[in-house]
């Protein structure tokens, strides 16, 4: 593969070409990888400056987040803004496939010339993102994308990675009445930046409200962070489906990201989160080696051992680690 052609194709926002670098940074194969990371550093060397809003979106089941994501990219693209959709499906724990079903349930956005949606399977990778969405966000900034959406598998704690990604996270909620509020976990209440109240419209509409005055009133219970001005977090009603509230939400994104810029937050966090990934692709590495020989064999040794009573589970443990780890493959 020819990694300067690719990278000065991307640079050139070719959508084909940032097709194949998606593919390429998402394969397992290790000739795959080592281009991916030379394409990737050919992109960190050009230096482009580039840098879209990244946008975290995680919601409840059924709360209609591909509805609200084709609403709000097709207003964006409107307003003449390149708009990339990163949607992580979940996979079968059986097979690992994935339906990857985006493209079908969000149409309109998909034949928009302005917009790029790439839909990737969360295959085994905890945290509601696929391992390499990181690095398909890359590619997109590259790409010249303005706004970046990523679109995780739900909503729960370990689902809360997506801060990880974006300069926003949003959590999208139904309206629902009574002890809705208790069925979100504080620690993801805690990193959203806005919540937003779909379906607020027909019926709903009321009950939309009253759902938003309760989020809003639970926000405000929160301790202040740092990279908050008055009034964030917020709580705002919206309908994908009648398009109303919309552009209120965008507005209060763009007032957030440039409070944040100007005050020093987004450098810094960009920063934090560089650190952050960095610290998890060592992690992912060291445990890849469990998944290969000689390891793999020793501790399939060991396991039987453990299995058998001869060797507790903290001494075969210990022996693995001090054998392949501290000393290398080999004892040396």
């Amino acid at each position: 593969m020819d990694i300067d052609e690719l990278s000065t194709d991307i640079l050139s926002s070719k959508r084909r070409a940032l097709a194949r670098a998606i593919t390429l940074v998402e394969s397992g194969r290790a000739d795959h990888r080592a281009d991916a990371i030379a394409l990737l550093q050919a992109l960190k060397d050009a230096d482009h400056g580039r840098q879209a809003l990244r946008v975290g979106l995680s919601g409840t089941p059924g709360v209609g987040k591909s509805t609200f994501i084709e609403a709000f990219g097709l207003m964006l693209t409107a307003q003449g803004l390149k708009v990339a959709v990163l949607a992580v499906d979940p996979s079968s724990a059986r097979s690992g496939g994935s339906i990857l079903g985006d493209k079908t349930r969000m149409e309109q956005l998909s034949r928009d010339p302005n917009a790029f949606i790439r839909p990737s399977p969360s295959q085994s990778h905890l945290g509601g993102v696929a391992r390499r969405t990181r690095e398909a966000i890359e590619l997109c900034e590259a790409a010249d994308f303005d706004v970046i959406l990523i679109e995780t598998v739900g909503v729960g704690q370990s689902e809360t990675v997506v801060a990880e990604l974006s300069d926003l996270f949003v959590l999208l909620l139904a309206p629902a009445g009574g002890d809705e509020l208790q069925g979100v976990k504080r620690g993801i209440m805690e990193m959203a930046d806005i919540i937003l109240i779909n379906k607020a419209d027909g019926d709903l509409k009321a009950t939309a409200s009253r759902t938003c005055a309760d989020y809003a009133g639970a926000l405000r219970l929160l301790r202040k962070r740092p990279q908050d001005p008055e009034g964030f977090p917020k709580a705002l009603t919206v309908s994908a489906a009648q398009e109303t509230g919309l552009d209120t939400a965008w507005d209060e994104m763009t007032t957030l990201a440039e409070w944040r810029r100007e005050a020093g937050h987004w450098d810094a966090r960009r920063r934090a989160q560089a650190r952050y990934w960095f610290e998890a692709e060592v992690r992912e590495a060291l445990l890849s080696t469990l998944r290969r020989e000689p390891v793999k064999g020793a501790m399939e040794r060991l396991a039987g051992q453990v299995e058998a009573g001869d060797l507790t589970a903290a001494a075969a443990a210990d022996d693995l680690l001090t054998t392949y780890l501290q000393r290398g493959p080999g004892g040396t």
